[in-house]
């Protein structure tokens, strides 16, 4: 009896530590080519792949769930996930709500795309993703702000003719330009914005946070990042 007993508590115990090791990472995933929904429904992208690699030298197991952009902060510190890997760059303003790992994507530009390179930003009708450091730098600038829940929403917005221009990430403007026929064409000088994307994590989570902040060293240091930011964005995309 007493060595049934103990057996039980060993597996009960093993079960709770294995419930533990399971970490809900939040990603918008409509966010290409950091996080999308693939052909089979199922979350895909640099920040899928490199999140996967870090639980995996963390002894952790990632379980992707996504969430809209605008409230993918409140859902953290709410608890209905653990981490948030989505395209999110390091600000003050966010650092006061939520704690950050070091930077997987160092510090790039934003840019300012539209139907034709004449329009003055400064002066035009700008679309932007709500909620995001492109949004606030727009909101500064003296041009009108239109703000929509998703990129793909801003990006239509200016095709569609309801704005001038769309501000985002380069990385994520860069392949629906190459992509348009020369029917889309960035507009003016690259923005620098931001310090850089991290994961997101509850202020409370600071063992969680040091043991991603092992792992992303170990891949910064043999060179592992780089080869995902290569794969993902381009051969020349700035690295560690």
């Amino acid at each position: 009896m007493k060595t049934l007993a103990f057996a039980s508590a060993l597996a009960l115990a093993a079960g709770i530590a294995s419930a533990q090791d399971v970490v809900r990472m939040g990603t918008e995933g409509g966010y290409p080519p950091y996080s999308f929904i693939n052909d089979a429904g199922e979350p895909d992208g640099f920040e899928i792949e490199l999140g996967n690699a870090l639980c995996e030298r963390a002894g952790l197991t990632c379980q992707w769930v996504t969430n809209e952009w605008d409230s993918i902060i409140p859902n953290l510190v709410s608890g209905n996930y653990d981490t948030i890997m989505a395209g999110m760059n390091i600000t003050p303003e966010r650092d006061e709500v939520i704690d950050f790992t070091q930077d997987y994507i160092p510090a790039t530009p934003s840019s300012y795309v539209g139907l034709s390179a004449d329009v003055d930003p400064a002066g035009a009708v700008v679309a932007a993703q709500a909620t995001t450091i492109q949004a606030s730098h727009v909101a500064g600038t003296g041009a009108t702000l239109l703000e929509y829940a998703t990129q793909e929403e801003a990006v239509a917005a200016m095709r569609n003719g309801e704005a001038d221009a769309v501000f985002a990430d380069t990385d994520f403007l860069a392949p629906i330009v190459e992509s348009s026929g020369g029917e889309l064409t960035f507009i003016g000088e690259p923005v620098p914005l931001g310090g850089g994307m991290a994961m997101g994590l509850r202020e409370s989570d600071a063992e969680l946070r040091a043991r991603f902040d092992e792992a992303i060293s170990a891949m910064k240091a043999d060179g592992s990042l780089n080869e995902l930011l290569a794969k993902w964005f381009a051969e020349d995309a700035p690295g560690y």
